[in-house]
């Protein structure tokens, strides 16, 4: 049986993987929701008005949306399906992501309810990456108490050895 731990990381990290294929495929196409994929045009494109140094290297309200939409979506892949390191590095990768969003909507003025789902996800994220960074827990060993009270080495580091003597 996987342990309580296990079955926490799979589960938040299949949940924030899909979601954020979901939120980065709107960012990327309108076979979704065109209506949200308006939305976002138009939200990106007072991020880099709030921003003018992103426009003097370059960087067009096209460009960010279409980068972040792929990093979310190519994080989430990799979060839902691939195991190992790559989740906690996809993990660490898109809490940045929402780092600079919760940046942008502070930035432009946006009200909480706009980007309420950020923070959530951005603390799911966090709890994610907390718990799979967490080692293992490992079973407590057995202590021997003796008649007054003294805790005892553990029985395996207290019996000798099978096969050997012990010399004095």
């Amino acid at each position: 049986m996987a342990s309580p731990r296990t079955i926490t990381i799979v589960a938040l990290s299949v949940a924030l993987g899909l979601f954020f294929v979901f939120m980065g495929t709107i960012k990327l196409t309108p076979r979704l929701s065109r209506d949200a994929y308006n939305e976002m045009k138009r939200a990106y494109k007072s991020y880099v008005r709030a921003l003018p140094m992103l426009k003097k290297i370059g960087v067009s309200s096209i460009l960010l949306r279409k980068s972040i939409g792929a990093l979310e979506v190519a994080c989430g892949i990799v979060m839902t399906l691939v195991p190992g390191r790559p989740k906690d590095v996809a993990n660490f990768l898109l809490l940045l992501l929402v780092l600079a969003v919760l940046f942008f909507h502070q930035l432009v003025g946006d009200p909480l309810k706009r980007y309420a789902h950020a923070l959530v996800f951005g603390i799911l994220l966090t709890c994610r990456l907390l718990i799979a960074r967490q080692p293992e827990e490992q079973p407590p060993e057995k202590r021997i108490l003796s008649v007054n009270g003294d805790e005892q080495p553990p029985v395996h580091e207290a019996a000798p050895e099978t096969g050997k003597m012990k010399v004095s």
